[in-house]
């Protein structure tokens, strides 16, 4: 059976082709400037990346010329062989907490929770009614990012604010990343051969979030109403005082909007190196000693430290960290600095297998500590492809 996973933004259309059961990645690729002036696209297909421009009027043409593709490439023999398409929801609230065939009664659901993901649930509403108009056959699947975080408890996802904005106005704590949260935790039970696990899972990139997940669930996790809470992000502010807000507002003068803007785009780590969003970027200039690219990093790493001592206590104990997504998965030294400073937990690092892991590297996975570490710590690669492609698959 072939299953697509499908990303769309308000610009851009990221797919993945699966062969399930078996989860064999047949194709890849992403559509770029939809709607814009100098569309392009690229497949990858049998070792080989295929790049071409090409007008990208809407979703729906994007979607049309995808399936081309697959056929021109022999992908596909027909449209009928695409049995299923799964499809990334930022925001399902508390709506939803398990993936769910789309009818019109979810795609309704998905819009109306547009003010809580602007940027994204209304462009996945395109890309879904663009793939049901080019391969109406196939079941269609919404999967949520919020989903794998509705098991924790009201005393973590309430916020100590007036119980009215709960009840009307659905202000609470929801999470984000659940799909890659949710795909380590599954294969980290698969790894250690067990169920009953405490994990500390740091799903650590532009965007970064971190769960503490037992037995399977999620019990907490650093992002909040939106995804701009928990650790310091690329340009994202993560936790602050709210009441700075109020004070900026009043002494700039400045709109929502604009606070808004501030808050997700030109904070965290741009905000602190006054140059870079780039971890990549900030580990290069802390070589050169630069200053500024070196606070950045140390208030970087010291939330993330935070929020694994909390998650360890909350836990009572922890049986793996996990570090995944893209500093996670390549950031070796920053990995390093955040395993130094939970020494005070037993936590000993193996730097010579911690430096040989990367994306980039023959190694892209393993034991990142020493064996007598109190605390295994891990690089695990995150696919959230696949999980939406195996969540597809288990709803037809």
């Amino acid at each position: 059976m072939k299953i697509l996973s499908v990303n769309a933004g308000s610009s851009t259309l990221k797919f993945k082709l699966f062969l399930m059961p078996e989860e064999k990645v047949l194709t890849s690729g992403s559509f770029e400037r939809i709607g814009i002036s100098n569309g392009f696209y690229t497949i990858k297909f049998q070792g080989e990346k295929i790049k071409k421009e090409r007008d990208l009027k809407d979703h729906t043409t994007a979607f049309q010329i995808l399936m081309e593709e697959l056929l021109s490439l022999k992908i596909v023999d027909s449209y009928e062989e695409i049995s299923g398409v799964g499809h990334r929801i930022v925001q399902g609230a508390d709506h939803y907490d398990k993936s769910v065939v789309i009818t019109e009664e979810v795609l309704d659901d998905i819009l109306s929770l547009s003010s809580l993901a602007p940027l994204h649930n209304p462009a996945a509403v395109l890309g879904i009614k663009a793939a049901q108009s080019v391969v109406p056959h196939a079941t269609h699947v919404a999967v949520f990012d919020t989903a794998f975080h509705q098991t924790i408890a009201k005393e973590n996802y309430l916020y100590a604010l007036p119980m009215s904005w709960y009840k009307e106005h659905k202000v609470r704590r929801y999470g984000a990343h659940g799909t890659s949260h949710k795909y380590i935790s599954q294969y980290m039970s698969n790894l250690l051969g067990r169920n009953d696990l405490k994990l500390i899972i740091c799903h650590i990139g532009s965007g970064a979030s971190i769960s503490a997940v037992k037995n399977g669930k999620c019990i907490n996790t650093s992002m909040g109403f939106t995804p701009n809470a928990g650790l310091i992000m690329g340009t994202r502010c993560g936790d602050i005082d709210a009441t700075i807000l109020l004070h900026i507002q009043e002494k700039l003068g400045l709109s929502p909007s604009e606070l808004n803007t501030i808050l997700n785009k030109e904070s965290g780590i741009l905000a602190i190196s006054e140059e870079y969003s780039d971890m990549r970027d900030i580990y290069d200039h802390v070589k050169l000693g630069e200053e500024k690219s070196k606070l950045a990093l140390s208030m970087f790493v010291k939330r993330i430290v935070d929020y694994i001592a909390k998650y360890y206590f909350e836990l009572e104990g922890c049986d793996a960290i996990i570090f995944t997504a893209g500093v996670g998965e390549n950031g070796a030294f920053e990995r390093g600095k955040i395993l130094e400073k939970l020494a005070f937990l037993g936590v000993k690092e193996n730097v010579e297998v911690n430096h040989s892991i990367a994306s980039y590297h023959d190694l892209h996975e393993g034991l990142i500590t020493t064996l007598d570490s109190t605390i295994p710590a891990y690089v695990i690669p995150t696919d959230e492809e696949v999980m939406i492609a195996r969540d597809t698959y288990s709803n037809i």
